[in-house]
């Protein structure tokens, strides 16, 4: 069996959304999953700091299981650290990119919202995205780290603060031909639900975690290494509730789960 090593980086645990979309499409592909969560959320860290944790991180789990390909599946972390990657590393480096060229296409009023962390919103990339893409919709921006920290805390076992998330999408409520948001960090599709309620009015949530899994089955078709290993999560820093986060793990296809010294 073709079961190439695919390894999932992000600060926190958004990524699984990603993962979950690439393990549908590829369910016999050996997963690694690391979320950095001793520098978590990486949206107020500098790019230097960024840049560094992604490399070494890699490296260190690269010397433990012979990697075929990288997804970086953090929007803040693609933004800075894929040509340093692309350096280290001989193996395809997979990013996450906000959807804004889809979403520019499918909407119908050409005013949309890029939901995103405070680190993405700001980058030149996405000048550029929306620039290329976008330049004929009106794009609203809204950067939050609040949301990030309610979707972990969903995963964790535990419920959201409602009262906090209306409040971070207040400023979008009254926007009434806003149809069409980018969901432009991998934490938010775990809280869609939650988000589409607070925002009736938008018709269409789009996230790149089907592409992103399409562009992945493209680049290890092709691959032959035969992975015995188990599908594995490492973390950077002790966690205070490990049992219920197993739980979650375990549903998704994971049978270990490791700290991870850095």
């Amino acid at each position: 069996m073709n079961r190439p090593t695919i390894l999932f980086f992000d600060s926190g645990m958004g990524g699984l959304s990603v993962y979950s979309e690439v393990r549908a499409l590829l369910p016999y592909c050996h997963y690694l999953y690391c979320f950095d969560n001793a520098f978590f959320p990486y949206s107020e860290k500098s790019e230097a700091m960024i840049i560094e944790r992604t490399v070494k991180i890699c490296q260190t789990i690269n010397a433990s299981y012979p990697i075929d390909l990288i997804v970086i599946a953090c929007n803040t972390a693609s933004t800075v650290v894929l040509p340093a990657l692309r350096q280290t590393f001989n193996l395809p480096i997979v990013g996450t990119v906000p959807a804004i060229k889809p979403a520019a296409e499918i909407s119908q009023t050409k005013r949309i919202g890029l939901l995103a962390t405070k680190g993405t919103v700001k980058r030149q990339y996405i000048a550029d995205l929306i620039n290329n893409y976008a330049a004929h919709c009106q794009v609203e921006k809204l950067g939050s780290t609040v949301l990030v920290e309610q979707a972990e805390q969903k995963l964790n076992g535990f419920s959201l603060d409602l009262v906090t998330l209306a409040n971070e999408l207040d400023v979008w409520k009254n926007i009434a031909d806003l149809d069409t948001v980018v969901l432009g960090c991998t934490h938010f599709p775990l809280i869609k639900q939650e988000i589409q309620q607070y925002l009736p009015q938008v018709k269409y949530f789009i996230d790149s975690g089907k592409a992103i899994a399409t562009r992945v089955e493209s680049l290890v078709k092709d691959k032959i290494n035969h992975s015995v290993g188990e599908n594995c999560v490492y973390y950077t820093k002790p966690l205070n509730d490990k049992l219920t986060l197993w739980h979650t793990l375990q549903q998704m296809g994971f049978t270990q789960l490791h700290h991870l010294s850095v």
